[in-house]
């Protein structure tokens, strides 16, 4: 009987963490864009200096990822992330992040020793003060949204794996 009661609890407590892993977005992208609006264009400099903004993308995708070097849960997707961008059409997908690290120096830093491909942004401003974080309403990094052809809102999440699956399903 107390082998069934320690094997009950050892489910219990494994779909408790299960579910708790499935409901990260409701914990911590509550106040993301909802899919259908319009996202917010901004013009941000890249790692080569040069202007970009998200309205150079209209006719494709876009992942557009909310992050900083010094974030734990940032740092262990990029290889997914990286992944993700060898198996995407350039054609069809571009892969757009957006930091909010304290530094320039940290930023650039980081991206080159993790040889982070895609189109790599800083924001100067501190995240909590920064317009494309209000605009994003990031509360939480990394977030992530999909942006469709149309420069339109598809999804919005914390979680890397669903950018992927809605990727992989069209």
């Amino acid at each position: 009987m107390k082998r069934i009661i320690a094997i009950s609890l050892g489910l219990l407590m494994a779909m408790g963490l299960f579910a708790q892993e499935q409901d990260l977005d409701l914990q911590y992208a509550t106040e993301l864009l909802k899919p259908g609006t319009p996202a917010p264009d901004f013009t941000l400099t890249d790692i080569n200096g040069h202007d970009v903004s998200l309205r150079d993308f209209r006719g494709r995708q876009v992942v557009l990822v909310f992050w900083a070097s010094w974030c734990p849960d940032c740092r262990a997707e990029v290889p997914a992330l990286k992944e993700m961008q060898t198996q995407a059409d350039p054609r069809k997908v571009a892969f757009v992040a957006v930091s909010f690290d304290r530094t320039k120096e940290a930023w650039e830093k980081y991206v080159k020793e993790n040889e982070m491909t895609g189109v790599q942004l800083f924001e100067t401003a501190p995240r909590k003060e920064s317009e494309i974080n209000t605009a994003y309403h990031v509360k939480w990094i990394p977030s992530l949204y999909l942006i469709d052809e149309q420069g339109k809102v598809a999804l919005s999440t914390v979680v890397l794996e669903k950018i992927a699956k809605a990727l992989n399903s069209k």
